[in-house]
């Protein structure tokens, strides 16, 4: 039999009580992968392929690669960061170590300006076919390196595409995790008894998400990704009139930071300003409001 759960909630989802009896809980997610990206140039096995186009380079560094995910750091973070600024919103920066590792000087602003630091695992990779010893050491070296670029550890964890069979139970093991966002099924989070101990999964969602205005996806123009954003906002705000939900919006720096793309977010942030009755929250902090709204202690 699979152990999947094809009913959750049902039609009688909890009522999450929201701070400020908010109708939905929007988090912001930055993917931060810029050089955590698998490249030849920093002695990977090989250059990732997939980007704002789909072409490998064998053998031998690819510079094109390179240089677009390096616009992300140089360029995207700051419009990105400045527009959260001007709105005093608070994002969850979903960060591989590596990136951090490389950039230093980007974990230290993240935390200045009191954004949530979690964990993307070290490099941009699946984790489906990792050794279970292998991805011990994975997310132990995530946790320390994180650690030291940001001053700080993290408490989120969300694995690039699959997780395998025991990145959840590693996580609970390691002990200072107190989410995961591994989960597309669901509009609420959900907590799950992981090696004995109740942990809380955040969903996360791929339609929301900036990565669609790659490879055909469907977004081509910014006011695409505001009016898909804000038609979501827009659905769950009138179900928060009786069953509040929780909605993930998913940015890439190098994506999302493009001069031609970032009015989408202003946009979508500016709708929220004034719709009003929504709660713009970092991960951590929703996951610490479903413990204690469960009855359970902070152990992170």
């Amino acid at each position: 039999m699979t152990g999947r759960d094809f009913r959750g909630y049902g039609g009688t989802p909890p009522h999450p009580h929201w701070p400020e009896d908010a109708r939905l809980a929007v988090s912001f997610v930055v993917n931060v992968e810029e050089g955590a990206e698998l490249s030849v140039s920093l002695g990977d096995e090989r250059n990732e392929a997939v980007y704002e186009i789909v072409e490998e380079v064998v053998g031998v560094p690819d510079p094109a690669k390179d240089t677009h995910f390096d616009y992300g750091t140089r360029a995207g973070y700051w419009r990105i960061m400045d527009l959260f600024d001007s709105h005093g919103a608070k994002a969850q920066m979903n960060c591989c170590a590596r990136a951090l590792t490389l950039s230093p000087w980007m974990a230290q602003d993240m935390v200045a300006r009191g954004h949530e630091i979690a964990c993307h695992s070290y490099r941009w990779e699946r984790h489906a076919n990792m050794a279970e010893d292998h991805e011990r050491a994975v997310i132990a070296r995530c946790v320390e390196e994180i650690r030291t670029a940001a001053g700080t550890r993290p408490v989120g964890w969300h694995t690039r595409s699959a997780a395998s069979p025991n990145t959840r139970r590693l996580l609970v093991e390691e002990g200072g995790f107190l989410y995961d966002s591994d989960h597309y099924g669901d509009d609420l989070p959900i907590i799950l008894d992981v090696a004995g101990s109740p942990h809380v999964v955040l969903p996360y969602a791929f339609d929301t998400n900036d990565m669609r205005f790659q490879r055909a996806g469907g977004f081509h123009f910014a006011g695409d990704f505001a009016r898909y954003c804000c038609d979501a906002i827009d659905w769950l705000w009138e179900e928060g009139r009786t069953a509040p939900k929780m909605l993930s919006i998913g940015l890439h720096l190098r994506i999302i930071g493009r001069p031609g793309r970032i009015a989408g977010l202003a946009q979508v942030l500016e709708h929220i300003r004034r719709k009003g009755g929504i709660w713009i929250a970092r991960r951590d902090e929703i996951a610490r409001h479903w413990r204690k709204m469960e009855g359970l202690p902070d152990r992170a």
